[in-house]
């Protein structure tokens, strides 16, 4: 929970990934069914960079079957004010490359989590109380955050954390706006994260840009805290800003000072600026 890779991409995902995970001690104990949440937050990715590019989560894929052929493996994006999830696997790639996999024999998938059936789960947190999330999601053998470096003007930034937003399953998400910390650390202690991947290759300054910075980095790790507050600094930001970071810090789910293997922070920072909008 407490190390993060800090791997400088050079010309292959499938190696920056496994070096990264190779540097933390590989996936851990693969369980079926796999859950793979990509930030897929728009159709109409203005940078290129603000949505999680198909050729990582298909690299990721690609790792753990080789460590399990008979995974069973589901992609999983909810609708949202911006897009409709179905549309948006179709239009990202998501869908050829489970249609791809499915035709070599292995069980990937997309889950439309806004179609999924729903459960009703009591929990005590600091928004909700009775949520109803998709039943998939209490199901997970195990759950794999993939996001994108970019700062966010209700959230400071979104990293792993705040990909979780993205499961919730009514379209009009902007309901929970003004509670957005509370809901994000509430997600986070449901779904409890096996693995946290960020592709920092671009970094967008705001969730749809329109500016870029380049990092070259991925950042992998167990705990999500540990590797948002790595995405934090090497964009020249500190955990102690991101309040749902902090808010998250008494979960176990990392720490804000992780030991970071591979490349230094100070190697791979760039500055970005605080998003707006």
């Amino acid at each position: 929970m407490n190390t993060v890779a800090l791997v400088k991409f050079k010309d292959s995902v499938s190696q920056a990934l496994q070096d990264g995970l190779d540097l933390i001690g590989g996936f851990g104990d693969l369980e079926s069914p796999v859950l793979v949440k990509p930030n897929i937050c728009t159709i109409s990715d203005d940078t290129g960079y603000s949505v999680t590019r198909v050729e990582t989560v298909s690299a990721l894929i690609e790792l753990m079957l080789k460590t399990d052929e008979k995974l069973s493996i589901k992609i999983i994006e909810s609708d949202s004010q911006s897009k409709f999830a179905e549309e948006a696997f179709r239009k990202f790639g998501y869908s050829q490359l489970c249609d791809d996999m499915q035709e070599s024999g292995f069980d990937v998938g997309t889950v439309d989590l806004s179609k999924a059936p729903m459960t009703k789960l009591q929990f005590n947190g600091d928004y909700f109380e009775t949520p109803e999330l998709p039943e998939i999601l209490l199901n997970a053998g195990y759950f794999v955050s993939v996001a994108v470096a970019k700062t966010h003007y209700l959230s400071f930034i979104t990293g792993v954390l705040k990909n979780l937003f993205g499961v919730l399953p009514r379209k009009d998400q902007a309901f929970y706006h003004s509670k957005i910390n509370e809901v994000i650390v509430d997600l986070a202690r449901i779904i409890k994260p096996n693995l946290n991947i960020v592709d920092a290759r671009v970094g967008v300054e705001g969730w749809n840009g329109p500016e870029t910075r380049k990092l070259d980095a991925f950042i992998v790790g167990r705990g999500a805290v540990s590797v948002d507050s790595t995405m934090a600094r090497i964009m020249g930001f500190e955990p102690e800003q991101v309040r749902h970071i902090m808010d998250t810090l008494n979960y176990d789910l990392g720490t804000i000072t992780p030991s970071v293997l591979g490349e230094s922070i100070e190697s791979m920072a760039v500055k970005f600026n605080v998003s707006k909008k």
